[in-house]
């Protein structure tokens, strides 16, 4: 597989990038394409703005979606941008690797959503969900969090984890059309002895060697509503 990891953490000492090293390692070492965007090493740029277009149609007001679409096809899309689309289209998995940051992401990451998922491309239209643009591929998050696993289940303090990362789960990779992977989470990591983070990383190379057998999550289809996006009765499903 071409697999492509965008990493997000600020500190390269950080166990977050060792669990991307871990995972750039075992996945060449499992006979896989790995490539990186190293999102502060690579001082990317996470506003979306009018600089992200060489051209425009309609220079008088700028809405982000349709210029998206509008210098895809005339190919005049900021360069840092192809290039992330450019891996993007090319990956088979996406692994997402970061800490939690506010119950979200280092918005440096979501500065990557908002301008390499681009419209007329990855969705649009009635492109998403299981018709996504990125339909066909796989993703998954790895991420560190300080809370313990008893935090974040559906009576915990912070509630389920999957409805903390759902913007990110469904409203982006999902939407997209990928398959989602469980999501690997190391917990409690700032407050861990070295002996318990190195638990953690041979647990994270498991999940790794296990991407084959993983099982989905489950998204909706839109096979299950109408034109209009009613949902279709039990009775004509």
């Amino acid at each position: 597989m071409n697999i492509l990891i965008i990493h997000a953490h600020n500190e390269s000492l950080s166990f977050n990038t060792a669990m991307k090293n871990l995972a750039v390692e075992e996945l060449q070492a499992q006979g896989h394409c790995v490539g990186v965007s190293d999102l502060y090493a690579m001082n990317w740029n996470p506003v979306a703005s009018a600089a992200d277009f060489g051209s425009r149609a309609n220079a008088d007001y700028l809405t982000y979606a349709l210029e998206q679409r509008h210098n895809h096809s005339q190919q005049t899309l900021a360069a840092d941008i192809q290039e992330e689309l450019d891996k993007l289209l090319k990956a088979d998995l996406v692994i997402f690797n970061f800490p939690i940051y506010w119950f979200s992401m280092p918005a440096i990451m979501k500065g990557w959503i908002d301008r390499v998922l681009i419209s007329g491309v990855c969705y649009g239209g009635k492109r998403f969900y299981d018709q996504g643009g990125l339909a066909g591929k796989k993703a998954m998050l790895a991420i560190t969090i300080g809370g313990q696993p008893h935090m974040l289940v559906k009576d915990g303090v912070h509630g389920e984890l999957n409805d903390m990362l759902k913007p990110v789960l469904r409203g982006t990779l999902a939407y997209t059309g990928m398959a989602v992977l469980p999501t690997f989470v190391a917990h409690h990591v700032p407050y861990i002895s070295q002996e318990a983070r190195a638990i953690l990383l041979e647990q994270y190379r498991q999940h790794l060697r296990s991407l084959d057998t993983l099982q989905t999550l489950t998204f909706v289809s839109l096979n299950h509503f109408d034109e209009k996006l009613h949902p279709l009765s039990a009775t004509n499903i």
